[in-house]
């Protein structure tokens, strides 16, 4: 909390204090979804906005960062009964949300098992649903050394909708039932990115934030050591085109000061820019969106991208699902373990090219920049994989009414 700041605001709930939760309608069943992060918040919005739309039910969402129930009360308010922070996971201050919200299903996502939080489900009658499901080599490394803890709390878990049949596999091998765990596909898949932004806005955009009318080359949700190859990358297409522009969106906006420090070595010839500053008031190379929730709206800007959290000694990777539905050329590392099935669907179908080494990467950046056939074609592909593709939620939220009607 500390690290990301802005914890202050409703810190209470936290403990259970200050929730002001609304009575229940008559006739209407509340779930309870949990959404830890601001990424988690986007990975379930297609997921919240289907269920919303069933007039049966109403929804209270909870999350545990301060940048997520920013998001949360921005973009998410008129789907919800109420927004709060999510309890330390301790059995006083559980117990006494559990007695406020009263749901009749509790949902949480991807890997998020709180041990307290599904004592009280169990202990309240209620069903606990884990959706989209999924286990990355590490996460599965470090379940496999605390098993017996892992396996008690699956044992309480109602059922899993994984997203795929590996993760399927991975937590019935954990102890999941294997009769429990669905395998329903990746919500993240389901995606429906709005605003689409027209060519006179994408103009508008790119000329206040000075990337100019030419190429833009995007670094998405960049990890350490990854910008600074983006940097050579763009070195290397600025000497074939000196109009290019580099587009940083770090994963995390709080290392900017670490960013910073970087640049003054790596590129201390360029004209570089923070967003968080306001509006650059003089010509610039590169441009650092170091602030929330803007990812979606800067890929549009974006003829190329790289896809963050995947060269080494990064392993996991970060989403490449908007560039596919965007249509954006990708380039990522083979460090991709939390989207194995996005990352093969996109190789598949010509959407993306793999890389091995961070040479490989500026070489795969450089042809590609100068070679604008491919990328629509890459483009094509990654919008005929999301179409292939698509289903996960319909499937995930058939499996959420299932539990509300017994």
């Amino acid at each position: 909390m500390r690290k990301r700041g802005g914890y202050r605001e409703r810190f209470g709930t936290r403990f259970g204090k200050g929730m002001n939760v609304p009575e229940k309608k008559k006739g209407v069943r509340r779930i309870w979804i949990q959404a830890v992060s601001l990424g988690e918040m986007l990975a379930i919005e297609p997921l919240l906005k289907a269920l919303s739309e069933e007039e049966s039910i109403e929804i209270y969402l909870t999350v545990t960062t301060s940048t997520g129930y920013a998001l949360a009360k921005e973009k998410y308010a008129d789907l919800a009964v109420g927004i709060s922070y999510f309890p330390v996971d301790f059995y006083f201050f559980s117990k006494c949300v559990w007695d406020q919200i009263s749901p009749d299903v509790a949902i949480c996502a991807e890997t998020e098992l709180w041990p307290e939080h599904i004592r009280q489900a169990r202990n309240h009658g209620t069903p606990f649903v884990l959706v989209n499901g999924r286990l990355s080599d590490r996460s599965l490394r470090r379940a496999s050394k605390i098993k017996g803890v892992f396996r008690s709390m699956l044992v309480d878990t109602t059922c899993v909708y994984a997203c795929s049949e590996m993760d399927r596999e991975r937590f019935i091998a954990l102890g999941a039932a294997a009769e429990r765990v669905k395998t329903t596909g990746n919500i993240k898949v389901d995606v429906m990115i709005e605003p689409i932004l027209d060519v006179a806005t994408r103009s508008t955009m790119r000329g206040e934030l000075e990337l100019g009318d030419g190429f833009v080359l995007l670094g998405s949700s960049t990890w350490p050591g990854e910008e600074e190859m983006l940097i050579k990358a763009y070195r290397a297409i600025r000497e074939k085109d000196a109009s290019a522009k580099l587009l940083i969106v770090p994963r995390h906006a709080e290392r900017r000061h670490e960013i910073e420090a970087m640049l003054k070595v790596a590129a201390e010839d360029l004209r570089w820019h923070f967003k968080s500053r306001g509006a650059p008031e003089r010509e610039i190379d590169i441009l650092i969106a170091d602030t929330h929730g803007e990812l979606r709206a800067l890929t549009q800007l974006a003829d190329l991208a790289f896809v963050g959290k995947s060269l080494a000694p990064h392993t996991e990777g970060q989403t490449p699902v908007e560039c596919g539905v965007l249509g954006k050329a990708m380039v990522f590392g083979t460090g991709m373990s939390n989207f194995r099935s996005i990352r093969e669907g996109l190789i598949q179908h010509g959407a993306a090219r793999e890389v091995s080494t961070e040479e490989e990467a500026v070489e795969a950046l450089l042809e590609l920049s100068q070679d604008s056939e491919a990328r629509s074609r890459m483009g094509e592909g990654g919008r005929a994989w999301h179409s292939a593709s698509r289903g996960a939620v319909a499937r995930t939220v058939e499996g959420v009414m299932s539990w509300l009607d017994r």
